[in-house]
């Protein structure tokens, strides 16, 4: 009989999750769950928070599959020249090469949970910006305010 081997989850929370905005001027942060340097794997997850009128530069990659799903908020998503909008329960996948942004037409900030794959360089890219926090409307909007108090 083989012996079984048991593979321990990486767990995390809001309050472990690193934040950047990857440029000053950017009017979107990415708050990082998973990625390869703490997850050890070739994707990237992440809470995207664009602010109010806010949105992506237009961008695309070689060869990653990018999926969005809107977690709360509106907004308007643009992909080789289609246009559609988003809103809270809405799933967006953008295929390899296809030239595309996210910009939040809402009154609130747009939430997403982004996910990348493979990682194609995206979460060095997020890495390099500038850290910031979570503040307490993103944490309600995660479920977690009680993890604000323990900071």
């Amino acid at each position: 009989m083989q012996a079984s081997r048991c593979v321990i989850p990486i767990i995390k929370s809001p309050k472990d999750y690193q934040v950047y905005r990857i440029s000053p001027n950017d009017s979107n942060r990415l708050a990082i769950i998973f990625d390869s340097t703490n997850a050890n794997t070739s994707l990237t997850c992440c809470v995207e928070i664009f602010d109010v009128g806010g949105q992506t530069p237009p961008n695309r990659h070689q060869w990653a599959v990018e999926m969005f799903f809107v977690l709360k908020g509106e907004g308007t998503a643009m992909c080789d020249g289609k246009i559609a909008n988003i809103k809270a329960g809405d799933s967006l996948l953008v295929p390899p090469t296809g030239t595309h942004l996210i910009k939040n037409t809402g009154s609130s900030r747009l939430y997403t949970l982004t996910v990348m794959v493979p990682n194609e360089d995206f979460s060095e890219l997020i890495r390099s910006g500038i850290p910031v926090k979570l503040d307490a409307e993103d944490m309600a909007v995660l479920g977690r305010l009680d993890a604000l108090m323990s900071c």
